[in-house]
């Protein structure tokens, strides 16, 4: 009679070996199965997560063609990282206490009152207390100008010229105060209308409209070259962009700026053949250079298109017109296979005409990574945007909140180190920095969607790390978001505009009116000096004002 259990070896009626060969080759298969559910599961959640974003749009769209208010949209909570990592980059700064000044030291004295008082027999004066009163004096005065009229021996009527900033009946320091309430207070023309009225003014809704939209060249003008200065001499701008509802449709805004101007810009698409428009500050050429060459070249043109480009007589053209007529003469038009080769030749001309008027040049382009704002080779992510890809994601696991925790600490970490070293660059610890950002966004957690995220990010490196090179650019976009939340609650209290000049003008005013608060110039004394207001403060050319304050 043999034993139950016998691991001698050969002829062994039971051997545990070749059990536990199978339990483990049971167990591997089960953990590949596991592996494979969780990576099913993961995806099934992303297409979960996707279909109720599209069914939340066509609740949206439905709503819409019922006439119905749309629904609030709640956005996640910020992140936090910008602020906490605030003050550990100000520890290796020394912090300046600044005192506040005296207030009344800066109030220049209009009119002087002496102030009686009836003393008893006997008293004897001492002097006087002075006491600063800052007052507001609002009036309604209708002027009459009686215009001479003479006429020449020729027959010829002449009549003496109204003051300047005078404009369909309405005077300048009235357009001041229609301006400034509207653009920088915010009222909308409605209440602007009815608070005049109530003053005593006879005016109507379409009048103060007119105000505000109309007599702006100068203006106008003035920010065109507000921009052009600031591109020119710039060493990096920050852009960003939001809906900005025009003529019954659907438009965007972009904004661009830094520390010294900002300029928005209007429309119906936000592409990047739009964005490189506003980029040539008012102008619209199209020039076929080495740069132009260059840039189509980078974007894949084909060759044979290239070369009919190079070697055409036409090398400068002054409009879109005149550049799309070029094209057909080429038949671009009739070309279909391939990428849209009117619009990689369009966007190549378009950065050529930049580049030959100087403009950009070096300038770093620091974005949320729109695909739009991706110009050229100088261009720098936003790291709060980009964390937020990590901060957005919902683990369900326990595991995998740790991997999120554990990785968005680290980003943290190396987010605030990156701001301490902007405040003394040394090229030994920007070499560390590049190590840890390899490290921290190469390493494989398990949670899937966590790593996809990271492995975007890291695609991302040199635009991320950008700063290493350039110190001196800003890692994130909040001074865009920050100038483009007036253009925000514009929106939301007076809607969109209807006419071309309203358009113009929306984007004129609010963008001199954040130029002037980054200047430190007053916009109403702006308004005053720029509409003629009789007394008004000389107020300086703002694109001298740009050039002449640091980049």
């Amino acid at each position: 009679m043999t034993s139950g259990l016998d691991i001698g070896g050969d002829g062994s009626d039971f051997d545990i070996r070749r059990v536990v060969s199978a339990l483990v080759e049971r167990c591997d298969a089960l953990a590949a199965d596991n592996e494979a559910l969780r990576a099913s599961n993961e995806l099934l959640r992303a297409e979960i997560t996707e279909l109720k974003s599209e069914n939340e749009a066509l609740k949206d769209e439905i709503r819409g063609l019922k006439g119905l208010p749309p629904r609030p949209k709640f956005k996640a909570k910020p992140s936090g990282m910008e602020k906490s990592t605030q003050a550990e980059a100000a520890k290796g700064r020394k912090r300046v206490k600044r005192r506040r000044g005296a207030v009344k030291s800066k109030l220049e004295v209009t009119r002087e009152v002496r102030l009686k008082v009836k003393a008893p027999a006997g008293s004897r004066f001492k002097g006087y207390e002075d006491i600063l009163v800052q007052d507001l004096r609002l009036d309604v005065e209708v002027i009459r100008y009686r215009r001479e009229v003479w006429q020449t021996a020729a027959g010829e009527r002449i009549v003496a010229e109204l003051p300047a900033g005078v404009m369909g009946g309405f005077g300048p320091e009235l357009r001041r105060f229609i301006a400034a309430g509207h653009y920088q207070g915010q009222v909308t023309s409605e209440r602007l209308t009815s608070l005049l009225t109530g003053m005593g003014l006879a005016i109507s809704k379409r009048q103060v409209v007119r105000l505000l939209s109309s007599g702006l060249g100068d203006l106008v003008a003035e920010d065109q070259a507000v921009l052009k200065a600031g591109l020119s001499s710039a060493r990096w701008i920050s852009v960003d962009d939001t809906g900005a509802p025009h003529g019954k449709r659907n438009g965007f805004v972009t904004h661009l700026g830094d520390r010294r101007f900002a300029v928005f810009r209007s429309g119906f698409s936000k592409s990047r053949r739009a964005f490189l428009g506003h980029l040539q500050a008012g102008r619209c050429e199209h020039v076929v250079n080495d740069a132009a060459l260059a840039r189509m070249r980078v974007m894949c043109m084909a060759s044979a298109q290239i070369d009919a480009l190079a070697n055409h007589a036409n090398k400068h053209f002054a409009n879109t017109e005149a550049w799309d007529a070029h094209l057909a003469a080429l038949g671009f038009d009739k070309l279909t296979s391939g990428p849209d080769p009117i619009k990689l030749a369009t966007e190549g001309a378009l950065w050529g005409a930049i580049c030959e008027q100087g403009l950009l040049g070096d300038t770093v382009i620091v974005s949320d990574g729109a695909g739009q704002f991706r110009v050229n080779d100088n261009h720098a992510l936003c790291w709060v945007h980009a964390e937020r890809l990590v901060h957005k994601l919902q683990p369900r696991s326990k595991a995998d909140r740790e991997a999120v925790e554990l990785k968005r600490t680290l980003i943290w970490w190396l987010y605030g180190d990156i701001k301490k070293w902007q405040l003394d660059p040394d090229p030994k610890r920007a070499r560390a920095l590049r190590v840890r950002f390899e490290r921290i966004f190469t390493h494989k957690t398990g949670y899937m969607m966590l790593d996809r995220q990271l492995a975007r990010l890291h695609a991302q490196k040199a635009s991320l790390l950008r700063v290493l090179d350039r110190p001196e650019i800003p890692l994130h976009t909040n001074g865009s978001e920050n100038d483009i939340r007036a253009f925000v609650t514009k929106r939301k209290i007076s809607g969109g505009t209807v006419s071309e000049a309203g358009r113009i003008a929306r984007d004129t005013m609010i963008g001199l009116m954040k130029t002037c608060a980054k200047l430190g110039v007053s916009f109403y004394q702006l308004l005053g000096d720029r509409f003629a207001v009789p007394g008004a403060k000389p107020i300086q050319w703002l694109p001298d004002l740009v050039c002449a304050a640091p980049a």
